[in-house]
């Protein structure tokens, strides 16, 4: 049986963390980058904090993070790009972002390494850190290849992807470890 309360629980909270990741990114960082790297020739993030949010939450959710995300990824692609949102293209990025973390948790899982949070067992943080750093190059080539973007633009999704989810693992892992002394 569906909870839909934690359905609504888990939706809400996910995409609003991907929508804030995203805002921390467009609207502090990237101003950064711009100041530090001039010269820089893409207009990706060279530290993209929204791919360590798509990565928890399909460690944490599994395939409900697909839908769990898509309204928050759907928001960010409509506030950066506006009607182009529902550009081929966009969509297909859409799908990409929403779905491709999943899908190589479960296929880790099905190849008999499950790496899904269990009561009975603590958290391989290198093994999601692992996997996110694969499903980097995966959706940077895919969301390359849904673009149609030049090579620079693919290495610059990928820096962006795993700087990103290191970092927030990071900020994460601090963050815990100061409120777990403070307590």
């Amino acid at each position: 049986m569906i909870d839909v309360r934690s359905w609504v629980t888990d939706t809400f909270w996910a995409s609003l963390a991907y929508v804030l990741a995203s805002y921390l990114t467009f609207q502090v960082l990237m101003p950064l980058q711009n100041v530090f790297f001039p010269e820089y020739p893409s207009r990706a993030s060279l530290l993209f904090l929204p791919h360590g949010v798509r990565v928890l939450s399909a460690w944490l959710l599994g395939w409900r993070a697909i839908f769990a995300l898509l309204p928050g990824v759907f928001l960010v692609f409509a506030a950066l790009g506006g009607s182009d949102v529902f550009l081929p293209s966009r969509l297909m990025a859409i799908v990409i972002a929403v779905t491709t973390v999943p899908a190589v948790f479960y296929l880790c899982k099905w190849a008999g390494w499950d790496l899904f949070p269990r009561p009975d067992r603590k958290p391989c943080w290198s093994c999601v850190m692992g996997v996110g750093i694969i499903t980097s190059f995966l959706v940077a080539g895919l969301t390359n290849l849904a673009f149609g973007s030049a090579r620079v633009e693919y290495v610059a999704f990928l820096i962006g992807d795993i700087s990103g989810l290191f970092f927030l693992m990071l900020g994460l892992y601090f963050t815990f470890w100061f409120a777990d002394r403070h307590s």
